[in-house]
């Protein structure tokens, strides 16, 4: 497993969607709160490729597992705990 960490905007670029800290906050915004039982790669607003992407990544925790679960915890409103310091690593 390649263990390069990734950040919110590499993620949000791999996903096709737009990659700026602005962007990124305003998806958020726009698709939080995510029930607790809903997989995140389950949610309504993914394409079908997304959504596969996300639900590999998880699956095999693979290396965009870390940053993947980081953006579950952020639409589950827990923002506070998900939310990378800023930082090579960070947004």
């Amino acid at each position: 497993m390649d263990m390069s960490l990734h950040r919110f905007t590499d993620l949000f670029a791999q996903l096709g969607l737009a990659s700026d800290e602005a962007s990124i906050r305003g998806f958020i915004a726009a698709h939080a709160p995510l029930a607790p039982d809903l997989a995140l790669a389950e949610a309504p607003f993914w394409s079908a490729s997304q959504a596969a992407f996300l639900r590999e990544e998880i699956g095999r925790d693979a290396e965009w597992a870390e940053v993947v679960d980081r953006l579950s915890l952020a639409l589950r409103g827990a923002s506070h705990r998900a939310w990378p310091a800023a930082g090579p690593t960070g947004l």
